[in-house]
């Protein structure tokens, strides 16, 4: 398998993290609370409506109905851009502004590799990636969050894909 890795001062061990930028070389201190978070990804999602609102329109299809052997007018709903401007919004603040999106940063948390390092661009991406598409399949987004209230280090699914945790800022 080979060697360790050495630097100059010797040997350094696998389960020792590398020295580098971050918010520090071992585990985070303290978990962000539940209620928090909580709090922090209502007012989140909020934002995100407000901002995402413009791209959010409906527009109407025509379909045949069969059962009254006519053509009539189908609403559609179109979100792709909103759930674009959404995604963009958690992983560019996550990635960009300290692990923190406006909701963190009011509620001082913030999101960190699962050891304690600042999180990277594309872990911010995957765990973004991870958390919408359980968000847009039926009823995991609930199952996602859930996990938040019974593992040990208080992560959600996405946070496990990622390798993140929510910690106090």
């Amino acid at each position: 398998m080979g060697s360790p890795p050495t630097d100059s001062s010797g040997p350094v061990s696998w389960s020792t993290p590398p020295p580098g930028p971050g918010y520090g070389a071992g585990p985070p201190d303290k978990l962000g609370g539940r209620w928090r978070r909580l709090f922090a990804g209502i007012l989140d999602i909020i934002i995100v409506g407000i901002i995402s609102s413009p791209f959010t329109y409906q527009s109407f299809t025509t379909a045949w109905d069969k059962s009254k052997n006519v053509f009539v007018q189908v609403p559609v709903q179109h979100t792709l851009l909103a759930s674009l401007v959404g995604f963009l919004y958690y992983w560019l603040l996550t990635a960009f502004w300290n692990g923190q999106t406006l909701g963190k940063k009011l509620f001082r948390l913030r999101v960190v590799d699962v050891s304690g390092r600042k999180v990277g661009v594309g872990q911010a991406a995957l765990r973004e990636l991870v958390a919408w598409v359980l968000y847009a399949t039926c009823c995991l987004g609930w199952i996602n969050l859930s996990f938040i209230l019974f593992t040990s280090r208080k992560q959600a699914i996405h946070d496990m894909a990622a390798r993140t945790l929510v910690v106090d800022a």
